[in-house]
């Protein structure tokens, strides 16, 4: 019992405590240790025991799930994921949530909640599982043993077969692809807030929930120099443009020409997650491979390790965020494991040395 990850689930809805509990406890490394019906009677079940994660809803009585966050983080700090409806102004909100300290957030299905998709599933006992390794000043979270197979767990090969040899690429236009999850839109945010007007075509995945992305997109926009939007398919990258992977759909780099464009298409999970970083990363390095540059942040598990390998065999550059600076020093640790990375830096040496470095 010890070894398990302790879960407070708060929610208005009693079908939705009892669904969220029954899917968490189907983990045997989560057990549920309380629910609540709102954040007053949250705070009376932590006061008897400190959970290690809370799943927390954004609106509910007496006291919204915005305050409560904000209350946890400034007095006791508490790893929570942050479960949604999928509606426009709930987007919003969810993004603000990410800002006052939420480690993860999950859709909260429009259908009934007992009747919660394998996939969704997965998703869910693998958001508290990486909010349960959050970096906190509250505890030091010990090594977990691996997490259970769950369902298969396929690679890129599902989505983009990798090809035995490197063609010779005619394209000289530089492009960056990016991969984050667990703290990466804080990190993302911080690294293309450092960047010139001017800079490469880039292509982010950020594991995110499908609705979320368009927000995180429009709040990127509207803090940096460059030009950020969710991915349609069949979009141009190009100087100036940032394309983020919208959620629930892969995104592939692809070229037509000297132009660099993206597929959005969907497909089953990959490293249990869509859109996955292996497959933007096994794209470019099939399409632009020594004009692109590979960067892997923070995150859980190993998605994007493999594809980092793959950028590096075909000639593109390849970085690494520090275990200093990451929320979760998951994805980047594997990746090095894999003698992925030519650079290890800290996140605010990233941007800087992708300018200084980049056009030589």
């Amino acid at each position: 019992m010890k070894d398990k990850i302790r879960v407070l689930v708060v929610d208005d809805s009693a079908v939705v405590r009892q669904s969220l509990s029954s899917i968490l406890e189907s983990d045997p490394d989560i057990t549920v240790i309380a629910t609540a019906a709102d954040p007053i009677i949250a705070v009376k079940k932590i006061m008897k025991e400190v959970p290690d994660v809370i799943t927390l809803d954004i609106e509910m009585p007496r006291m919204d799930g915005l305050t409560f966050l904000r209350k946890i983080m400034s007095q006791h700090p508490i790893p929570v994921v942050v479960i949604s409806s999928l509606t426009t102004a709930g987007t919003e909100v969810a993004m603000k949530a990410l800002e006052y300290g939420a480690s993860e957030i999950i859709g909260k299905p429009a259908m009934n909640a007992a009747q919660f998709i394998n996939e969704s599933k997965i998703m869910l006992c693998d958001a508290v599982k990486a909010a349960s390794k959050v970096k906190l000043k509250r505890k030091k979270i010990s090594a977990s043993k691996q997490p259970p197979v769950i369902s298969p767990k396929y690679s890129a090969d599902v989505i983009i077969e990798k090809v035995s040899a490197y063609k010779r690429i005619i394209n000289t236009d530089k492009i960056i692809v990016l991969g984050a999850s667990t703290g990466g839109t804080e990190a993302i945010r911080h690294f293309l807030a450092q960047l010139p007007e001017k800079s490469p075509g880039i292509a982010i995945v950020q594991h995110m929930p499908e609705g979320f992305t368009r927000s995180f997109a429009n709040s990127l926009n509207n803090i940096c120099k460059l030009e950020v939007k969710e991915a349609e398919n069949g979009d141009g990258l190009y100087q100036g443009r940032v394309l983020i992977a919208p959620g629930n759909k892969h995104m592939l780099l692809k070229r037509m020409g000297k132009k660099y464009t993206v597929e959005v298409k969907e497909g089953p999970l990959v490293n249990r997650h869509r859109p996955s970083v292996d497959v933007l990363f096994r794209s470019a390095a099939r399409y632009a491979g020594k004009n692109a540059l590979g960067i892997l942040m923070t995150g859980m598990g190993n998605d994007g390790a493999k594809g980092l390998l793959e950028l590096k065999e075909s000639g593109a550059h390849t970085i690494a965020q520090d275990e200093h600076s990451c929320v979760v020093f998951g994805m980047p640790k594997e990746a090095i494991k894999l003698d992925a990375a030519e650079k290890i830096l800290p996140l605010d040496k990233i941007a800087p040395y992708i300018v200084t470095n980049l056009h030589k």
